[in-house]
């Protein structure tokens, strides 16, 4: 099997090599900040541990939405809108219509392919996700999650900014065991669904490993952002809890899993 990468870059953001492929997940490559949002302001606290000019050549970028900046701020937004530069962009119907040329439109469970460097492809399946309760889908947006899979390739969940264990579960009903689930944590919180979180939570983010039946678990999206509130030490306690201590791959910006 081929081996894939994920380096971790802060926030949700990470780069995957996969069999010569390499795809970045939700571009913020901006320093600290204030980002208003509506009547809202986001607060970021830390910027990427690799600048945008540092991260080499993408072949595709995953962006899970685009309207909040801690998925898409100004400089990811610049890269991914570039009308000569930017590379393929999978994202919603929603950040088609807002971002225009580069964005590839992905729904839920349909997929792409990009050819390998050596040979065969890469698969690229949208798939569900729930940024937040039932029903909240009117105030936070649409958003996508992904699965990769291919010929002698790891299968690879990534959820982008869901909220659901019941997501997930209709995600592993569809595509069976994943072996590395990519999972945006960090249990968000914004006055928008002020009783809910809008991603998953730590005890979510281990419920979700099991019932993907994910050999590893590479968590982003749980800080460098002042309304991410459970961070990488609630992740330990959650997956150490729930005897899944082993599939935590718990990396510091910079570092890569590999697998």
């Amino acid at each position: 099997m081929s081996t894939l990468t994920v380096r971790y870059l802060g926030g949700p953001t990470a780069v995957l090599e996969i069999d010569g492929l390499r795809l970045l997940t939700d571009p913020t490559f901006d320093p600290p900040g204030e980002y208003p949002v509506g009547s809202r302001t986001l607060a970021k606290t830390a910027g990427p541990a690799v600048p945008l000019a540092g991260i080499g050549p993408v072949d595709a970028v995953l962006l899970s939405h685009d309207q909040h900046p801690d998925n898409l701020d100004t400089a990811g937004r610049a890269f991914v809108t570039d009308p000569v530069a930017a590379p393929p962009v999978f994202s919603t119907a929603a950040a088609g219509e807002r971002l225009g040329g580069s964005v590839r439109v992905l729904p839920n469970w349909q997929h792409t392919e990009l050819a390998r460097p050596g040979g065969g492809t890469l698969r690229i399946t949208g798939v569900p996700a729930l940024h937040g309760p039932v029903g909240s889908e009117h105030l936070v947006g649409e958003v996508t999650g992904f699965v990769l899979s291919g010929a002698g390739l790891p299968t690879v969940y990534v959820s982008g900014d869901n909220a659901s264990v019941d997501v997930v579960r209709a995600v592993a009903d569809r595509v069976g065991p994943v072996d590395v689930a990519v999972l945006f944590a960090g249990a968000a919180r914004t006055p928008l669904v002020p009783d809910e979180p809008l991603t998953l939570t730590a005890d979510r983010a281990a419920e979700a490993a099991a019932v993907l039946g994910a050999r590893d678990v590479v968590p982003l999206h749980f800080e460098h952002w002042a309304h991410f509130t459970e961070d990488g030490a609630a992740l330990v306690a959650a997956f150490e809890a729930a005897g899944l201590a082993e599939r935590l791959q718990l990396l510091k910006p910079g570092e890569a899993f590999v697998r």
